[in-house]
């Protein structure tokens, strides 16, 4: 739950940067979430070597346990490549990306919140297929945008980085409710 909980804080703080991208202390605060995420999985895994009676299956605590600290990473790439690329003003479907970000986060946070009753979790693995789905569908559009001829080669490159880093993000967490699914599925 505090790891989920930290992938939340983590996707609103990269969204507020997406407002103000020069600003560094916003990419300090992602920063922050993702060695708070670092600190969390490896509390997670200490306990889980150190515990005989595990809630579910050790696998898929760790294999949930790395998804939540890989969708941090995720979203820290997104603010690294913002900052060596230059970015000093995000596209607008870079911000539709970030706000889906944001709620497919929230959507993590929820489902794994419900794994204690292992009930409830079907509206928030649609609701992350959805916005997944969504996240998608921006990041065609802003693919077409960017090969369209409106802009040149030079910041063509800067943004495929930073959009295909956030796509990449939104896939880690499908990827987080599918090990969900999975655990559910066998103990639910």
């Amino acid at each position: 739950n505090e790891s989920a909980a930290n992938v939340a804080a983590c996707a609103l703080r990269l969204r507020d940067l997406l407002a103000d991208p020069t600003n560094a202390s916003l990419h300090e605060a992602v920063s922050v979430c993702e060695r708070e995420g670092d600190r969390i999985v490896s509390t997670i895994l200490q306990r889980l070597n150190t515990t005989f009676v595990t809630p579910f299956d050790r696998e898929d605590i760790h294999a949930l346990a790395e998804e939540l600290d890989d969708v941090v990473d995720d979203l820290l790439e997104v603010s690294h490549r913002m900052q060596v690329t230059g970015i000093t003003t995000a596209l607008p479907e870079l911000k539709e990306q970030a706000d889906l970000v944001v709620q497919c986060a929230e959507e993590c946070r929820l489902l794994v919140s419900r794994l204690d009753s292992m009930r409830n979790v079907q509206p928030h693995l649609d609701a992350i297929d959805r916005l997944e789905s969504e996240g998608d569908t921006v990041h065609r559009r802003i693919l077409a945008r960017l090969f369209g001829g409106e802009f040149d080669a030079i910041d063509i490159l800067r943004w495929k980085d930073v959009i295909e880093a956030m796509e990449g993000a939104l896939n880690t967490m499908e990827d987080i409710s599918d090990v969900v699914e999975s655990i559910v599925l066998k103990h639910g």
